[in-house]
């Protein structure tokens, strides 16, 4: 099996970076009866505005992650794993990475949202360390709102 390479993405990966994304949330469209955020995005867009990273080997790109600075607080905007390469931990992966762009960042928080109809991703979220704190309509989406307080050790 090739090596899975976390970088950060470039503009030429904004093509493979809408197909992992759309590959990953498709499946939600039929659960939530709306297309989730992260398929709207203008993915060229993310990458010359925030932080989007990507997992790859040789084949293609095999996950995603944005990420918003805000003031005090870091935005996951998006985590997304290809169907083909989900059950072999990258997601956790992402999400270390995550952790590790706050604490770089001097920021000891990180928020999410998700539709609250994704239960799966809302018991994940719960596993990794993040508290539901609100929830809330909005866009005509029912979201819960999730954030995870990051420790710094010297």
């Amino acid at each position: 099996m090739d090596e899975i390479l976390l970088r950060r993405a470039g503009l030429e990966d904004a093509p493979e970076i809408s197909d992992c994304i759309t590959q990953a949330y498709i499946p939600y469209v039929s659960k939530t009866g709306l297309a989730p955020a992260p398929l709207q995005d203008n993915c060229s867009e993310l990458i010359r505005r925030h932080r989007v990273y990507v997992l790859a080997d040789d084949v293609r790109i095999a996950g995603v992650l944005v990420l918003m600075h805000q003031d005090y607080r870091l935005l996951l905007e998006c985590i997304a794993v290809h169907p083909e390469y989900q059950g072999r931990g990258l997601g956790t992966r992402l999400f270390q990475h995550a952790e590790s762009e706050a604490q770089q960042l001097g920021l000891n928080v990180i928020v999410l949202h998700t539709n609250e109809l994704m239960t799966e991703s809302i018991r994940l979220y719960k596993r990794l360390g993040y508290q539901e704190v609100e929830r809330r309509v909005e866009n005509g989406c029912r979201r819960v709102f999730m954030e995870k307080r990051i420790m710094f050790y010297e």
